[in-house]
């Protein structure tokens, strides 16, 4: 349930509102709003009587909500969120942000090469794995910490904010320390104690979709990291598991307007891993951002045929220059421009 508060309100009046409420039992968050605050209410809700909180003179309207989604609901959130990663905004009217970088960090030289590259294409971000969720035990699982540290380091010296895959809690205050937006990769995106432990920090999540999930599960998995504390979640679509195997997985590009419909969080797009092949990035780029994406998150190799994982879908940075230059003019017709 939501309740939408008279603009004047007495400010006395709400606080004694959400005492009723809270005392009831009932979670409450306050969210303000350029028109009107909004409580949103978590708990048994269909035990509330709606006209006992209607005759609080602060009170403009009563809202039940019908999905399991509440905090991430637009019903409750009216307005796009905008979150900022190390003061790049993402979301709402904000210009498309570009993210490019290796499948994985694989030494110093070459995640230094390529985040001078991909900077001087029009990326405003830096990605780059460090800890490696494979399908064999036997593939190259990533440098870890050191990774890190060097995914960190390139990107200082680039001035590019990073972003990168946490695998698991026991690394969270490594990433808090040195990552500017966490990545959540398809395999975790239900991993439900991952996901409230994300809600203990403020750092922005990037929150991909699982490999055969339905958007209203995904919409759930960002509902506890909301929950749990932390608002700041972009969801990434990554492409879904189905029957055709021209490409690694389908991108379901439905998805971008029925998320922004659906809640007020921002939507980025992986062409990469929704692929599988260089050949296909370019044009699902274009697609997602004629589709509303706000923004692209693309994989980036200087020598691809000897990268250590995912060489088939990542792009040589003169051709991850043109795509700039394609999803610009895409950009700038939709009046948003890329940043």
């Amino acid at each position: 349930m939501i309740i939408a508060l008279n603009k004047n309100a007495p400010e006395k009046e709400i606080e004694l509102l959400i005492r009723d409420l809270r005392q009831q039992g009932f979670q409450v968050t306050r969210v303000p709003s350029k028109h009107h605050d909004v409580l949103g209410l978590d708990g048994e809700t269909e035990l509330l009587d709606e006209k006992r909180i209607k005759a609080y003179e602060c009170v403009h309207e009563v809202q039940r909500i019908t999905a399991p989604y509440k905090l991430a609901n637009r019903q409750y959130h009216p307005e796009d969120s905008v979150i900022d990663v190390a003061g790049i905004k993402i979301g709402g009217n904000e210009p498309v942000v570009l993210i490019g970088g290796p499948c994985s960090v694989e030494n110093r030289d070459q995640i230094f090469t390529i985040a001078e590259q991909v900077k001087h294409a029009g990326a405003v971000m830096l990605r780059g794995g460090a800890y490696k969720p494979r399908t064999s035990p036997y593939a190259f699982q990533g440098l870890r910490s050191e990774g890190i540290h060097e995914l960190a380091e390139a990107g200082r010296h680039t001035q590019l904010p990073i972003v990168s895959e946490l695998m698991s809690a026991e690394h969270l205050e490594e990433f808090e320390k040195h990552v500017d937006l966490i990545q959540i990769g398809a395999r975790n995106m239900q991993n439900f104690e991952l996901l409230k432990a994300l809600g203990k920090t403020k750092k922005p999540i990037l929150l991909k979709r699982g490999m055969a999930n339905t958007i209203e599960e995904w919409i759930m998995s960002a509902e506890y990291i909301i929950a749990s504390g932390n608002p700041n979640v972009i969801f990434c679509e990554r492409g879904i598991r189905t029957f055709e195997k021209y490409t690694r997985n389908t991108l379901d590009l439905t998805s971008i307007p029925i998320l922004k419909e659906k809640t007020h969080l921002p939507v980025v797009v992986d062409p990469s891993h929704s692929t599988g092949d260089y050949r296909y990035v370019e044009s699902m780029s274009m697609a997602a951002i004629a589709a509303g994406a706000d923004g692209l998150i693309i994989e980036v190799h200087h020598n691809p045929e000897c990268a250590l994982s995912d060489g088939s879908q990542s792009l040589k940075p003169e051709k991850f220059e043109k795509l700039v230059n394609k999803c610009r003019i895409i950009a700038d017709a939709l009046e948003r421009g890329i940043r």
